[in-house]
């Protein structure tokens, strides 16, 4: 059973590879998803959910749940552990991701605010279980890269 979170900015990629793979008013969205996860990993199945997940605590929301927010100590055990996720964080430069994002049609995100999403973005780093692949590799080189981190660790 595999839980994989593929991350980034905006026009990173999240949801094509994601598909090809198989604040305070985000906590709630936030919890939810940690939810979902859960009943997945509870289930034994298998899920890949592409979401920003910019910032450290937001991850940490997505491992951990609703008491990543209320506990003052996120490394003491818990009544439910925290998730074993692998989080994928799909990098490029802001041209790349820009020039991605001139490219859409009918999306929600306009390319003014890529900006701030690198201003807000906080890549993950050990002790997370993460990795980091470039965009500047194609497609079935980026899901072979999670491919041999999902199936080597």
């Amino acid at each position: 059973m595999v839980l994989v979170v593929v991350m980034g900015v905006s026009g990173a990629g999240k949801t094509t590879v994601g598909s090809r793979l198989a604040a305070k008013d985000r906590i709630p969205w936030l919890c939810a998803l940690h939810d979902i996860l859960r009943r997945e990993h509870l289930s034994r199945q298998d899920a890949v959910l592409a979401c920003s997940a910019l910032k450290k605590m937001y991850r940490h929301i997505l491992v951990s749940g609703a008491s990543a927010i209320e506990s003052s100590h996120p490394e003491q055990p818990r009544e439910n552990p925290a998730l074993q996720i692998l989080f994928v964080h799909l990098d490029g430069s802001v041209d790349t991701i820009a020039g991605r994002l001139e490219k859409r049609r009918g999306h929600f995100m306009p390319p003014e605010l890529l900006k701030s999403q690198f201003d807000t973005l906080e890549p993950p780093r050990t002790p997370e279980n993460c990795i980091t692949v470039s965009l500047e590799k194609s497609l079935p080189e980026v899901v072979l890269e999670i491919e041999h981190a999902i199936f080597s660790g």
